[in-house]
């Protein structure tokens, strides 16, 4: 699997250890940067990129790493299309992707413990869409949400 990694400067030393993990399993992972640990190093730029990354059919998923999470998630889902998913141990991992189908994982450097940020990894790596109904509706409503702000735009 081809995977796009991301991180701020919060994030860079959980993203490295988590792409050494991910190679290690088989995959091909673009690291996407940043290498930097000094605070100039914005989210919202390796955000984006992962997420035009998956949005563009170039990478299969995405991981993006900053200090919560939480704004990396918000910029990776800025990215049309994009179902970036900020989670905070393997059941919310696990979760993201059977419930809504998401495809960029978020993780934050200074909240996730390293072993269980690889450990949430594994679980979304190894979780696939369910296919039913009711989220399948849900996915419909954020396309049409997604929709909506292209044509405002």
């Amino acid at each position: 699997m081809r995977i796009a990694a991301g991180s701020d400067h919060a994030g860079v030393e959980l993203k490295r250890s988590l792409v050494e993990h991910l190679v290690a399993l088989g995959h091909q992972v673009d690291d996407l940067g940043a290498d930097a640990t000094e605070p100039s190093v914005d989210y919202p730029l390796y955000g984006a990129a992962v997420g035009r990354a998956v949005a563009s059919g170039s990478s299969d998923l995405g991981l993006a790493v900053c200090g919560t999470g939480i704004g990396i998630a918000m910029a990776a889902n800025k990215e049309p299309g994009v179902r970036a998913a900020l989670v905070h141990d393997t059941d919310t991992a696990r979760l993201a992707r059977p419930h809504n189908d998401a495809y960029v994982l978020c993780l934050g450097a200074r909240t996730t413990d390293p072993a269980v940020a690889t450990a949430a990894v594994d679980a979304f790596l190894a979780a696939r869409f369910s296919g039913l109904e009711r989220y399948g509706r849900r996915l419909e409503q954020l396309a049409a949400l997604d929709q909506q702000m292209a044509e405002a735009r």
